[in-house]
């Protein structure tokens, strides 16, 4: 048996638990036919990067699992089938990383690092001098003709 890493995408439109039993679904095929998931991770509705059947978001689902070929072929079968899926992707892997995913990590990042992180303060305009009303600005022309005409 070998290790797989496989992400999909289910429809914006569908609630997380709607998404939690298809994944189990999915697990169960792996799983009835004697293999092992190792590791599931819910990564969240996020954004996609261009439309795909008419959605922008989808519901990303990562699973760390150990099968034959033959049980894989049959899961993305049905993955294929399922209307609710919008796109999956298995990639073969030499070991399952312990811990979260890379995903998992940045979300835990991003919560703590503050409303502006890294960014800094927009509001800080003491680079810059205050900005005149039109009516208080005197016209800069006019006072060099003042000064040359006191100075006569």
């Amino acid at each position: 048996m070998r290790l797989y890493e496989s992400v999909f995408i289910a429809r914006q439109d569908i609630s997380s638990a709607q998404v939690e039993t298809m994944a189990d679904e999915f697990a169960g095929i792996i799983t009835n036919a004697g293999g092992k998931i190792h590791k599931k991770e819910y990564w969240g509705l996020r954004s996609l990067a261009y439309r795909i059947k008419k959605n922008r978001k989808g519901h990303y689902i990562m699973f760390n699992l150990e099968t034959d070929s033959e049980t894989l072929k049959e899961y993305e079968r049905i993955m294929g089938l399922n209307e609710d899926v919008l796109r999956f992707m298995n990639i073969r892997i030499e070991e399952v990383e312990e811990g979260p995913s890379i995903i998992m990590q940045n979300k835990g990042e991003r919560s703590e690092r503050g409303d502006r992180g890294d960014r800094g303060d927009r509001g800080d305009r003491g680079s810059r001098p205050p900005r005149q009303d039109a009516a208080e600005a005197k016209p800069e022309a006019s006072e060099p003709a003042a000064d040359a005409a006191s100075e006569e």
